[in-house]
């Protein structure tokens, strides 16, 4: 009889044996195999959970300065707060729409402590998170993080977070822009209400899209690693990351669809959604940087390190008698003498 666990190492051998030779066979495989091993090599998973929690944790001062903007803009808009204070009451039944009117007054007065507290935390959440994305993009290219001062550091990871932050207003406003540039030139050409127009548009949309998403994972891939990398691989990388990025946010849409029909998915849909959706886009943005490092000209351009230095211990023992092998045949001509003696005397007798 055959030991099952016999049959299923044999089993496991075999496939192996088969994705070897389809790795020899397809280049492109051995290359995604290799940005795998890589990938778990330096760490991927662990970095990505540390994006990701930074990314949460930036979203509630965020929400603060936001909330300070907002009573900053009601505060300045008395006709806008009073439509406000309207639609609360006519939308909210009974004494709730006085509470949500107070909620709102008491969000003006205190607009500027909540916007300062919110910087504040926005600041050290969003550093941190910088830190944390350098640093992976850094170890996923197999590179060492250079021994800076901690404040230097800290202003490096803050300059490069507002050029992020501008990069991406750019990028979202000319998307934004072309999106309704495109809707203003069909309404005055007449074919709104045109299938083919609309149809167009989205794809003209698209690949706005994919290309604001490309220049944008195009400077991550290549100004956010604290050393230079080749900015051959880094386009490629780029135009992968950014089909894939828009494939993710396709899929969170239809997830937040999907959870907020029923109250708790209302409550709590949300935020497990971008916790995971900002744990699969920073998977996928290291898995690509390793794809990148992986590839067959940063291979060959990798420097090799050097061998360590070799350290020669002489080894020196002082004894003061004889070492064994002295000692085994000393003995060993003592036996013999021995006996030439014992046999001499024999033959005396």
């Amino acid at each position: 009889m055959v030991n099952p666990t016999r049959r299923v190492a044999e089993r496991v051998q075999e496939a192996e044996a088969r994705f070897d030779r389809l790795r020899r066979r397809y280049p492109w495989l051995d290359h995604l195999k290799r940005a795998a091993d890589s990938y778990n090599l330096h760490y991927g998973n662990h970095y990505a959970a540390a994006i990701a929690y930074f990314s949460v944790l930036s979203l509630f001062p965020l929400l603060m300065i936001a909330f300070s903007v907002t009573g900053f803009v009601l505060a300045s808009q008395p006709q806008l707060l009073h439509q406000l204070r309207v639609s609360i009451t006519a939308t909210v039944p009974g004494t709730l729409g006085a509470e949500v009117n107070g909620i709102v007054d008491q969000a003006i007065a205190s607009r500027e402590a909540v916007g300062v507290i919110g910087l504040l935390v926005a600041g050290y959440s969003g550093i941190g998170w910088m830190g944390n994305v350098r640093d992976a993009l850094t170890a996923q290219w197999g590179q060492e993080r250079p021994q800076l001062p901690f404040l230097r550091t800290a202003l490096r990871d803050l300059a490069a977070l507002v050029a992020l932050g501008v990069a991406l207003a750019v990028c979202f406003g000319l998307t934004a822009t072309g999106t309704g540039a495109g809707a203003t030139v069909l309404r005055w050409a007449g074919l709104a209400g045109s299938g083919w127009a609309r149809a167009l548009l989205l794809v003209l949309t698209v690949l706005l899209a994919l290309a604001a998403n490309w220049l944008l994972f195009l400077y991550a891939l290549t100004r956010l690693p604290r050393e230079p990398v080749t900015l051959r691989s880094a386009m490629r990388g780029a135009l992968v990351a950014s089909v894939g990025f828009e494939v993710l946010k396709q899929l969170g849409a239809v997830y937040l669809r999907a959870v907020t029909g029923s109250p708790a998915g209302a409550a709590f849909g949300p935020i497990l959604g971008v916790l995971v959706f900002a744990n699969l886009v920073a998977r996928f943005l290291l898995y690509v940087t390793a794809w990148m490092a992986t590839a067959r000209e940063n291979v060959l351009l990798r420097p090799v390190p050097p061998p360590p230095p070799a350290v020669i211990r002489p080894i020196v023992r002082v004894r003061s008698g004889p070492d064994g092998r002295t000692a085994a045949g000393l003995l060993g001509l003592g036996v013999l003498a021995g006996l030439l003696l014992c046999r001499g005397s024999r033959r005396r007798r």
